[in-house]
């Protein structure tokens, strides 16, 4: 997704600096699942406060609902089954909606709009995925990064595939030299190598994903957050958050800002 030109605006500056609440999951009306250390949609910062794009957003619609809420930290491949069993009621963690998924869960309209990328060492030389033949990928457990590569092993001849369970040790991985390159989120690869001159984001794996809140298959209260979620895109709020987390401003036709359906099966 290519973004605007920066425009700083005032309306909801410091509305959204909020940690993950004291409360315990048992004393909060709403239990989130979050992978934690998925920067920036939730992590935790240098004081340990849990933050990102999707703490805000989520701690807003509960808000907004009148309820409170607590995270619980879920690596990215337990997020389905603990939001199918009730052990959380929402997931997040830039969730693709997929008609596969949308087999056995719900999603609310989604909220942002990405594509998978191939990160490498600067020093390696790769430029894209054509030259990762007999090279060694990395991806998170799960993910739609994981399906593509697996989906394209044989064309582009991935030596093997190597599965992590979030970004941090896959990049330790990747600058110790135990893998060639790492397949995720474009968003967040270049949240995190914006600063490590070591690393780079060197190829933009076009897939149309959109990300959302994930439910527990017709959890009456998926649609309620869509509701939730209509009205923050029309106040502007969501927009503002990505002003905030990736310091641009959402072009109008994403689903940052334009107000969709709740995905459905074909």
């Amino acid at each position: 997704m290519q973004f605007r030109t920066l425009m700083k605006s005032a309306v909801f500056a410091g509305l959204f600096a909020i940690a993950a609440p004291a409360a315990s999951s048992l004393a909060a009306d709403l239990t989130v699942g979050a992978n934690i250390g998925n920067v920036p949609w939730e992590f935790q910062d240098e004081s340990g406060k849990t933050v990102g794009f999707e703490i805000d957003l989520v701690t807003e619609v509960a808000s907004r609902l009148g309820k409170t809420v607590a995270f619980e930290n879920i690596p990215f491949n337990g997020l389905f089954s603990a939001v199918q069993s009730g052990r959380i009621d929402i997931a997040v963690s830039s969730i693709t909606i997929t008609q596969k998924r949308l087999e056995s869960v719900t999603f609310a309209q989604p909220y942002y709009d990405s594509d998978q990328s191939l990160t490498v060492t600067a020093a390696s030389g790769l430029k894209s995925t054509d030259d990762m033949k007999g090279k060694v990928i990395g991806v998170d457990t799960g993910s739609t990064g994981d399906m593509w590569a697996t989906a394209n092993t044989d064309a582009k001849g991935f030596a093997e595939i190597r599965r992590y369970e979030g970004l941090a040790p896959a990049m330790l991985d990747l600058a110790a030299g135990r893998i060639d390159g790492y397949v995720s989120d474009i968003p967040a690869l270049l949240y995190y190598t914006k600063d490590k001159p070591n690393l780079a984001v060197v190829e933009r794996i076009e897939t149309g994903e959109k990300y959302s809140m994930m439910f527990a298959k017709d959890a009456p209260l998926a649609g309620e957050v869509n509701d939730v979620l209509t009205a923050l895109k029309k106040e502007g709020v969501i927009a503002s958050l990505h002003e905030k987390w990736f310091g641009a401003t959402p072009e109008d036709t994403t689903s940052t800002v334009k107000v969709l359906d709740m995905p459905k099966l074909d």
